[in-house]
């Protein structure tokens, strides 16, 4: 019997999946930080035979290479795929066996041009023949829950060509029985989708025939159109994912400690341009922090708003409320997982160490939004949102957080800013790049945007 166990990363909004047949199994598209699923598959007796991949990845660094170096699993992946290291390469129909199961190749090409998803034909019938239908399919990138992959991820010059091929790709998946389970990569979350992913992780191909707009469209010119218009940024660091990827990201063969530092040696690093990363709550930071850092509350978007304001390969210190517990191993982990390696290490004691030892903190004003409905004519305001859904606030300046650290020298600095954006959670990294900047600065942390807008006439 073989069972398909889901490993979601909501942070990155993607899954993993392990094949399990018997004492053997297949981990599909696997993250990084992989290694106490492997753990668990040695308690259990079970052997990962496979890492196998879909694609390329460009949203998050592949554990592919972890595994097989913890587990001597083959890394498996599309033939077309250039990968810089050894790995078995999967053409159409080309199968491999894990247990009782088998998986073959399909070629999808479309939301990357060597994206190959994998079909699962489930045990054997009593007469010792394969069934004929697929029990299910590992999509990747290709059909998603209620919409597709994306097409524009490895270049412009590429896109209209992509988005035709995923057309015929996904045609080619909804001609499958109805019944047929689809284990997509990416979902809800992840800004490889081509438009709003459901919050189901797996759908059928009989349900997503019926409901998926990706599966509508009357003809390949409407489906392309519709691919190409209007797809939002999708975040920097992707751009340097796919690289990395290829030629195989370095092996950790587990989760780094934190390194404590004094208020010196933070001192030292920040003047040779490491970026301080403070993870306390938005009060805390705004009440008194280290110049120069950046507030990113740890929570499960943390790496990921880190990724929009600190350039890639940047050498980074934390600042975090539990670095030698949970706190220290979720920052970790998640910077990890997007290739922010380059982690010095923490400061020991936090900011009561730096301050104890005679150095200076640095705060700022927040506010509610209250208090700036009703005065908006005569303060400056800085809205930071991705996007402005409502028409955006009126008299504000608009600037995407993604965007601001190149923006800063072009904000003007006579008077006050206010940061806003929907939650607070935006407007406080916000505010403290514009502290850092030496720009007056209060953060609307409670309340946002909708407080804000004037009601429809």
């Amino acid at each position: 019997m073989t069972e398909i166990e889901i490993l979601t990363t909501a942070s990155l909004g993607d899954t993993s999946y392990l094949l399990v047949s018997g004492d053997e199994a297949a981990l599909v598209d696997p993250q990084r930080d992989s290694w106490e699923l492997m753990e668990s598959c040695a308690g259990r007796g079970v052997r990962i035979r496979y890492a196998l991949e879909t694609h390329v990845h460009n949203d998050y660094l592949s554990g592919a290479l972890e595994v097989r170096a913890a587990t001597g699993a083959t890394v498996a992946g599309p033939a077309r795929a250039p990968y810089a290291f050894d790995h078995l390469g999967l053409a159409e129909g080309d199968e491999i066996t894990v247990g009782d199961a088998t998986l073959r190749a399909m070629e999808t090409p479309g939301h990357t041009a060597e994206h190959t998803s994998y079909l699962v034909f489930d045990g054997v019938r009593f007469d010792g023949v394969r069934p004929d239908h697929p029990a299910a399919v590992f999509t990747g990138g290709s059909l998603l829950v209620g919409t597709a992959g994306r097409t524009d991820l490895c270049g412009p010059g590429r896109t209209e060509e992509l988005a035709r091929a995923q057309y015929r790709s996904l045609r080619r998946l909804a001609l499958l029985p109805d019944g047929t389970r689809i284990l997509p990569t990416h979902g809800a979350g992840s800004s490889c989708s081509a438009g709003p992913a459901a919050a189901e992780r797996t759908t059928t191909v009989g349900a997503e025939r019926r409901t998926n707009p990706a599966l509508t469209a009357a003809d390949e010119e409407e489906f392309v159109s519709g691919r190409m218009a209007g797809l939002p940024p999708y975040p920097a660091y992707y751009h340097h994912m796919a690289p990395v990827n290829r030629s195989g990201p370095p092996v950790l063969g587990g989760l780094p400690a934190l390194r404590p530092l004094t208020p010196a040696a933070v001192e030292g690093l920040a003047g040779g341009g490491a970026q301080i990363v403070d993870g306390r709550d938005r009060s805390s930071f705004a009440a008194g922090h280290l110049p120069g850092s950046i507030c990113e509350e740890l929570d499960d978007r943390f790496a990921s708003l880190v990724a929009e304001v600190v350039p890639f390969g940047t050498r980074l210190v934390l600042v975090l409320p539990d670095p030698a517990g949970e706190a220290g191993r979720e920052a970790v982990r998640q910077l990890l997982r997007i290739g922010y390696d380059n982690i010095a290490g923490h400061l020991a004691g936090g900011v009561d160490a730096w301050a104890a030892a005679g150095r200076p903190l640095r705060s700022f004003r927040t506010a509610d939004a209250a208090e700036l409905a009703g005065h908006l004519a005569e303060r400056r305001v800085l809205d930071v949102r991705p996007e402005s859904p409502d028409g955006g606030i009126p008299g504000a300046l608009a600037v995407p957080l993604a965007e601001l650290p190149r923006r800063l020298g072009a904000l003007p600095r006579d008077r006050e800013i206010w940061t806003v954006c929907g939650s607070g959670r935006r407007a406080t990294i916000a505010a403290s790049l514009l502290d850092r900047a030496g720009i007056p600065v209060t953060a609307v942390t409670r309340g946002g945007a909708a407080d804000l807008v004037r009601p429809a006439s």
